[in-house]
């Protein structure tokens, strides 16, 4: 559902009161792929897919949560609380919710009603998306404000803590950051960002492909765990070093032969990463379209032969894209082992694009994809009849 005044009038119906609506959207990274966690580059864009959470207060000190994606609800109690998740949907919002309390923020009981136009378990960070308009509309009701970065960094401890997963901080940050037209060149390690204006003339076309992962599953841990041991090793030759972000690919070279296969191949694939996100900021900057194309293949190959977060069906994507007119560059997006490839199109191939892509990867996998044509968006808000 993404029409507001029906989702006002289901609540209404759900809980007998007016609800305050807020909305977050999800995110598609361009190109920075495993880097976020290792403090490196990122650039998401913010998508015009969103969650829209409504809420309104009860006199109790339960939170009631309901999503139109589920049959069930859950409850969480403001003052007798489990510290982790039990891997229910809802632990995203409960997350949210603990970390405010233990931030010191005094909530309301409440009545929430989640509703999405994201695909869940895609790669488009539906899971931030709920964290980020819960984290609002939580917020909302307690009178309390916090700026958003610091939401931001909320909701990614409530997942790395609650939820169990060991996410960075670029799904959050650009769910709660993002600005329409535009993409973010962020550094994970400051949270400085810069805006980079994406070309009129291009679109973002997202191609689900309708095999489904889960985030907190062990293959993402076992990355982190790797990338932590390079640096572990690495650091006996490079001193004062704390994250792959500090090492250069030419390092990891140097170094190979302390570093186990895998571990090299993990090490390998961040530090060339973060060279290509830096090289694909000048390269928007500069409007070399086929430069940037060429350095989402590049990121691609990385994440599928060092990296091993792709899968046959990911593979087959970017490789029928690939082949047709008007794809300036296509690459798996997200954590990975499923989901989502991003493609940048342009304007007037979009259509004939759209049709054979899908087509043709039905035809190679069995499975009908979907296909979602997004603009960049702007960061979470309150839903209003200004901008409903």
């Amino acid at each position: 559902m993404d029409h507001p005044a029906e989702l006002q009038q289901q609540f209404q119906i759900a809980f007998g009161a007016a609800p305050q609506l807020f909305r977050a959207p999800g995110r598609v990274n361009l190109i920075g792929e495993h880097t976020d966690y290792n403090d490196g580059f990122v650039m998401p864009a913010a998508i015009d897919l969103s969650t829209t959470v409504a809420i309104a207060p009860r006199d109790d000190r339960l939170l009631l949560i309901a999503s139109e994606g589920f049959d069930d609800t859950a409850q969480f109690n403001l003052d007798r609380h489990p510290p982790r998740g039990d891997g229910h949907w809802s632990d995203y919002v409960r997350g949210v919710a603990s970390e405010l309390l233990k931030a010191g923020f005094k909530l309301r009981g409440a009545n929430l009603l989640i509703t999405s136009t994201l695909p869940t378990g895609s790669g488009l960070s539906s899971s931030a998306a709920v964290e980020v308009a819960s984290a609002l509309a939580l917020l909302s009701l307690a009178d309390a404000t916090l700026d958003r970065v610091q939401v931001a960094k909320l909701c990614q401890r409530a997942e790395n803590e609650y939820v169990g997963a060991r996410v960075g901080i670029m799904d959050q940050f650009a769910s709660a950051n993002g600005r329409a037209n535009h993409a973010l060149m962020l550094d994970c390690r400051s949270l400085d960002f810069r805006l980079l204006p994406l070309p009129g003339d291009v679109r973002l076309v997202i191609a689900n492909t309708m095999v489904k992962h889960s985030i907190a599953g062990g293959e993402y841990n076992a990355r982190r765990a790797e990338c932590e041991m390079a640096v572990r090793l690495l650091s006996r030759h490079l001193p004062g070093i704390h994250a792959l972000r500090d090492v250069t690919a030419a390092d990891v070279e140097r170094y190979r032969r302390d570093l186990p296969e895998t571990v090299y191949h993990r090490a390998r694939h961040v530090t060339s990463e973060d060279e290509r996100v830096e090289r694909a900021a000048a390269a928007l900057k500069a409007c070399d379209l086929a430069a940037f194309g060429q350095l989402m293949r590049q990121s691609h190959l990385s994440l599928r032969d060092d990296y091993e977060v792709s899968c046959e069906e990911l593979d087959i994507m970017v490789e029928i894209a690939e082949k047709l007119p008007g794809v300036v560059g296509a690459r798996m997006t997200g954590g990975g082992f499923g989901g989502c490839t991003v493609n940048l199109v342009e304007a007037d191939a979009v259509e004939t694009v759209t049709a054979e892509l899908a087509a043709r990867y039905e035809q190679a996998t069995g499975h009908a994809p979907q296909i979602y044509v997004c603009a960049a968006a702007n960061g979470a808000e309150e839903v209003t009849e200004r901008n409903a």
